[in-house]
């Protein structure tokens, strides 16, 4: 931490659309305390200047990178900075925390946006989900799309309602009803606007809203489950796919945690990276695949599946993998027998990390039951047959069985 950030604590201060009227005392004589106050233009032109005679500076753009230079700037000075509602909830708190540590903080929060929809609504907060598009794709949305779920969505925007509805028209949740709640917590500046997806009818408002969403899918859209063996149709390919079944199991092998990150090497489609980052939205992962083509495939699919912030590297590997983050898995779907890749995969991974190998070929199956002697593990044949007719009978074709070896890294020492 740079000696030049102020070493009291920062007061962070939630404030609502209702401003100077809606705070606490302890949170006003907070703001009447300080010698400078940072926040966005709205949220400062909430403070009278009888109540709060500090230096006021706005946040440039972006903001993530200014926090550190302007608490910097103002070193030794008493600093109180700004937030929409709760500022540890989609807040600026995070950022203020890992510049100056939690102890530099002093937080005073306001309800949050989703309390104030939560209780309009009627919906149980710990029963709703909460996505965020502020600076963050349009995209990110599609996986929280389930049948029958509550979502609240913090926009970017006057735009986001309508961009929100058009997302749902597009992913097969066009029955879906809608709650644009506007100015909340504000008294008689609220509105709500309510419609359905598939026939939004209301131009762009207040940029200041929150979209309530009640999820209902089309009878004849394709049903995508929370866990991993999407169906094989959901994915743009060339052949290039890990099915569905294989799928499934190569992911169970994999045992993706909340904030872990996963290299998938040989990404094809995205399959396993796109499933790994599904199972949690803290979860990253890195698909490096040496066709610019399929790179690009792999780009839309992860978009379409509602994971728009999937790394893809284009390039070979094990030349591709170099500077990337260290992994707490890997994956290898392809490329196997390229001359140091399983190698360069097992050094790079950290201790305690899991390793996957896939392969339906005899020189890569050679290759993954030596490193079995070598390394121990898990070394397993998965074979799949789908019912087919035959005639007019119905009988099994047999895919291509494929080899999968599974390892944990020992623990360093």
């Amino acid at each position: 931490m740079s000696s030049r950030i102020p070493p009291g604590p920062v007061a962070v201060v939630g404030i609502g659309a209702d401003g100077w009227a809606g705070l606490a005392e302890e949170a006003r004589d907070a703001l009447r305390a300080a010698e400078v106050v940072i926040g966005g233009d709205r949220q400062l032109a909430l403070l009278p200047a009888g109540e709060c005679g500090a230096e006021r500076v706005a946040w440039p753009s972006p903001l993530r990178p200014a926090v550190p230079v302007l608490l910097s700037a103002h070193a030794g000075r008493r600093i109180a900075v700004l937030a929409s509602g709760d500022p540890m909830f989609y807040g600026i708190g995070r950022a203020l925390a890992e510049t100056v540590g939690p102890e530099g903080l002093r937080v005073l929060p306001h309800p949050s946006s989703v309390s104030y929809a939560c209780a309009r609504l009627g919906w149980p907060q710990e029963d709703t989900e909460t996505v965020t598009l502020v600076g963050r794709p349009l995209a990110s949305l599609t996986a929280a799309l389930h049948d029958g779920r509550r979502l609240l969505v913090l926009s970017a925007g006057a735009a986001t309602p309508g961009e929100v509805a058009g997302l749902l028209r597009d992913r097969g949740f066009g029955p879906s009803r809608l709650h644009v709640l506007e100015q909340l917590g504000s008294g008689e500046r609220e509105r709500v606007l309510t419609g359905t997806a598939d026939d939004w009818p209301h131009p762009p408002g207040d940029p200041l809203n929150v979209v309530a969403v009640r999820c209902v899918r089309e009878p004849d859209a394709p049903r995508l489950g929370a866990v991993p063996g999407l169906p094989d149709e959901a994915y743009e390919n060339d052949g290039q796919l890990t099915k569905r079944h294989v799928r499934a199991a190569t992911l169970a092998a994999l045992a993706p945690a909340p904030g872990e990150l996963l290299w998938d090497v040989g990404g094809g489609s995205g399959s396993i990276g796109i499933e790994w980052m599904r199972t949690h939205r803290s979860c990253r992962a890195i698909a490096v695949e040496r066709s610019a083509e399929r790179a690009a495939r792999i780009t839309r699919n992860a978009a379409a599946l509602g994971v728009p912030g999937l790394r893809v590297v284009t390039g070979a590997a094990p030349a591709g993998l170099t500077g990337l983050d260290t992994p707490d898995a890997v994956f290898i779907g392809g490329g196997l027998t390229a001359p140091g890749l399983l190698d360069a995969c097992w050094d790079a991974l950290r201790p305690g990390g899991r390793l996957v190998a896939n392969t339906v070929t005899l020189e890569s199956e050679a290759l993954l039951a030596d490193r079995y002697r070598r390394y121990g593990g898990e070394l397993v044949r998965l074979a799949v047959a789908h019912a087919v007719p035959v005639g007019g009978f119905t009988g099994w074709r047999q895919a291509m069985p494929v080899t999968q070896w599974s390892v944990t890294k020992p623990q360093a020492g």
